[in-house]
């Protein structure tokens, strides 16, 4: 989808509340002494507007968030929906998801979402998903033993292609759906903004929930 410009984002988000963070390799290693806690971390990679972790957030207050976005334009939007909120346990990160061994530290967060990730259709982008081996390496370093990822897509060619990639890079698979919100499983499912609109479309939901072998 076409990413909508914001006017002044770069200025609107150096001038944002404390929950914005631009650079996070200070953080490095003391993500919770950051958050005044030793709660679990998760993280989103591709937050968009941020309705997902903001919605987290919300439900789970015993949990910390870190919604990372590198285009400033997407995140000033989650910027100015977090502002009318008064969470301490969630903070947005500018960054690229290319960064993480920089910004996180071995075995600091224990969950990553990948939500309507950008697919990169053309074969010669595929290094850029962010199911392939070069960031399943990246997510193996800075997840916890046991750490979970899941993902989610409409997108078809995406959801198989993650799904031989995390194969191929010797990951456990704990679900895999081809209709998440049709399954018979009595849960409460946080949507994405792109999700609802892919449902009112009645296009499915692929699902994967995985973690790396020990």
């Amino acid at each position: 989808m076409r990413r909508r410009n914001v006017k002044n984002a770069d200025q609107r988000i150096k001038d944002a509340s404390l929950n914005v963070i631009t650079e996070g390799k200070e953080h490095k290693g003391s993500w919770s002494k950051l958050f005044g806690n030793n709660n679990p971390i998760h993280l989103e990679i591709g937050m968009g507007k941020g309705d997902f972790i903001i919605e987290h957030a919300k439900t789970n207050p015993n949990v910390n968030y870190i919604g990372l976005e590198k285009f400033p334009s997407v995140l000033i939007q989650a910027a100015d929906k977090l502002s009318d909120t008064h969470l301490n346990n969630l903070y947005l990160l500018l960054v690229d998801a290319a960064t993480l061994d920089e910004i996180f530290e071995k075995h600091e967060i224990d969950k990553i979402y990948l939500n309507f990730s950008d697919p990169w259709p053309k074969a010669r982008h595929a290094k850029r998903r962010l199911t392939s081996s070069n960031f399943l390496k990246n997510y193996e370093q800075i997840l916890k033993q046991d750490g979970l990822i899941e993902f989610k897509t409409d997108n078809r060619p995406l959801f198989e292609y993650s799904i031989v990639s995390m194969n191929n890079y010797g990951m456990e698979f704990l679900e895999l759906s081809f209709d998440l919100h049709n399954r018979n499983v009595d849960e409460y499912i946080i949507k994405t903004e792109y999700e609802k609109k892919f449902m009112a479309k009645g296009n499915p939901i692929y699902f994967i929930q995985t973690k790396f072998k020990k």
